[in-house]
């Protein structure tokens, strides 16, 4: 058992700790939550002996290994594979002693078997395979890869050593949806103690059955995964708040007695009973609520649709095409989120969709007005270190007035502290709220968003779902969270083998495939099988929302023509204007046809549903 005992630890003077205490049970999955800046980390960092403890104890089982993912793997001519290999330090002991004497031989030859290090280097491919490696990429150098694969290959290293007591730090923020998936489902079949801090409501709802909250310096174990630690936790801020209101009220109604007969000799020792019962009364907070996290997208202009077309488009680096035949089109309605695994070409569709790649062939065209805001998880990385978020704003809008700078700042949860602080002292999420501010910044009517949660802590990922629902541009998502997944987007594409197609199926079956665990396919052929209620619920949705596509471009279809219906638009002076309004015309009945041709599908396909 992992014993926590009345610990107390402070930075600075600030306290982050202040007698705090937690058991945990051995073989026990606990997720640790709490607002950034609380001293998670710094939680991690006391349990490995890093740091020294002001006061109480942490104590470990005797003889117990602690692993956690300290840094990236360095830069080297090691192999992967055997990188990974070498982190199970006592077989490579092991292996590396080149004894003599018989017993010894046969002390090592034992010791091996019973750690199965001749399955190791089978059980490191399948780590390093979950986590997004090929087996020809297993055998490549350390060196061949970039920072963020090389934290993949650390975490491969230390799920492979299986320490008694796993510490994981925001394990997903440098995984796609892919390999987070993957790691969710070992983590929970791992073999001993884990502890890990995350943002993921995903992980924390299906790898973990505790949740260890770390708030007012106190830490509390919750039984459950996420979701029924916040129920808990909301039940029991409000019997806290009415517990507080109500000593309120009693504190309230004994002062006002004492008030009034104090200087009264007959009441007197009344008045003075109920002194002494104020002052013994252990004062009952109220649940303090942090400030909201917010982000406060601007909103575009209508365009008509589609906003950009592809037609047999295909795209790459140098000569060397990743995805063909791109026959694909967004209207400013779209919530679209790519799946795919690492390396089919999800970035390189976003970097096409936004501009940073041209297309190699065929033809994409997109509406003249067309604005577009991108964001991925580098951009981060790219922000002036030494200059202020305002610095930052104020170079893209010279003209505005500091306070309206200040206030597009706000928007996005940047208080008035965090404006002149230097960027490279906020924190990663504080860093990422900046950079998704600027690549808004100009109310585009495309935003394309690559790992957009990585650093923000759970409330400001509820905020950006908040956002993006109420956002009338269209949304095209890459992220490794499933929540943020399946509450934005209502479309799904596949990238994979070069070429993106539509993903007919929903989250939940694609997580399944990725995991193995969906039925297999039936080679002859089977029975219908009746429709589920949640089908036909389904069904009836896409049909709603099709005909709501219907009703919004016929919407455009009739202002348009009260605008050709004008007749100074047919003076010689307007041929111009004539034109271009004849095309926009042209161009929606377009639409008209697609979307009408969408619902009619819709409708046949609910059809036959409620038939079978």
């Amino acid at each position: 058992m992992l014993r926590i005992d009345d610990i107390s630890y402070s930075v600075a003077g600030r306290p982050l700790l202040e007698g705090a205490s937690a058991s945990i049970p051995t073989g026990h999955k606990v997720g640790i939550v709490g607002r950034n800046g609380t001293g998670k980390t710094t939680l991690f960092r006391l349990m490995r002996g890093e740091l020294s403890l002001d006061t109480g104890s942490i104590t470990l089982p005797s003889g117990a290994k602690i692993g956690g993912v300290a840094q990236e793997v360095p830069s080297s001519e090691t192999s992967l594979i055997d990188t990974v290999l070498e982190a199970d330090t006592e077989r490579a002991a092991l292996l590396a002693e080149d004894p003599t004497d018989p017993a010894r031989i046969a002390e090592v030859q034992e010791r091996l078997t019973a750690i199965d290090a001749w399955g190791a280097e089978a059980r490191a491919a399948s780590i390093l395979k979950g986590l997004g490696f090929t087996h020809a990429e297993q055998q490549m150098p350390c060196s061949a890869f970039s920072g963020g694969w090389r934290m993949r290959v650390a975490l491969a290293g230390v799920l492979f050593a299986q320490p008694d007591l796993l510490l994981l730090d925001e394990p997903t923020n440098y995984l796609d949806l892919e390999g987070a998936l993957w790691l969710e489902a070992y983590l929970a079949k791992y073999p001993h103690t884990v502890l890990v801090i995350s943002h993921d409501r995903g992980l924390l709802n299906r790898a973990v059955g505790h949740i260890l909250h770390l708030n007012d310096r106190q830490l509390t174990l919750y039984t459950g995964g996420y979701d029924t630690f916040a129920k808990t936790r909301a039940e029991r801020r409000a019997v806290q708040a009415a517990a507080a209101k109500k000593q309120e009220a009693q504190r309230a109604h004994l002062q006002s007695f004492v008030d009034r007969f104090k200087a009264k000799a007959s009441k007197a020792k009344q008045a003075q009973s109920r002194v002494k019962m104020l002052e013994r009364m252990e004062t009952i907070r109220a649940p303090e609520d942090a400030a909201r996290t917010v982000f406060t997208f601007p909103e575009p202009e209508e365009l008509s649709p589609p906003i950009v077309n592809m037609d047999g488009t295909a795209v790459g680096y140098t000569d060397t095409p990743v995805l063909k035949r791109l026959n694909l089109r967004l209207d400013q309605d779209d919530r679209i989120a790519l799946l795919g695994r690492n390396g089919e070409g999800k970035s390189t569709l976003s970097k096409l969709l936004a501009g940073k790649l041209k297309a190699m062939d065929g033809r994409i065209t997109s509406s003249s007005k067309l604005r577009i805001g991108y964001f991925a998880q580098h951009q981060v990385d790219e922000l002036h270190l030494d200059e202020t978020p305002l610095d930052h704003i104020r170079r893209e809008r010279p003209d505005e007035a500091p306070p309206r700078l200040r206030a597009r700042l706000a928007s996005f949860g940047l208080g008035a502290d965090q404006a002149e602080t230097l960027v490279a002292k906020l924190s990663g999420g504080q860093k990422a709220r900046l950079s998704l501010l600027l690549a808004t910044l100009d109310a585009p009517h495309l935003l394309i968003l690559d790992e957009p949660t990585n650093h923000l802590d759970i409330e400001s990922r509820e905020a950006l779902v908040e956002a993006l629902t109420a956002y009338s541009g269209a949304v095209v998502l890459v992220s490794h969270d499933m929540r943020l997944l399946s509450l934005v987007a209502d479309r799904l594409w596949l990238v994979k083998d070069g070429h993106v197609a539509p993903y007919e199926h929903d989250l939940e079956t694609y997580r399944a495939s990725l995991l193995n665990t969906a039925p297999p396919k039936e080679k002859a052929p089977k029975p219908k099988k009746k429709v589920s209620q949640a089908d036909i619920k389904d069904l009836k949705s896409e049909v709603k929302r099709a005909e709501a596509r219907v009703a919004k471009i016929e919407e455009m279809r009739d202002k348009l023509a009260t605008k050709l219906a004008d007749p100074a638009l047919y003076e010689e002076e307007n041929a111009d204007s004539l034109q271009v309004w004849q095309a926009k015309y042209a161009e929606v009945m377009e639409g008209l046809d697609r979307a009408e041709a969408l619902w009619v599908k819709a409708e046949e396909k609910l059809e036959k549903a409620s038939a079978t």
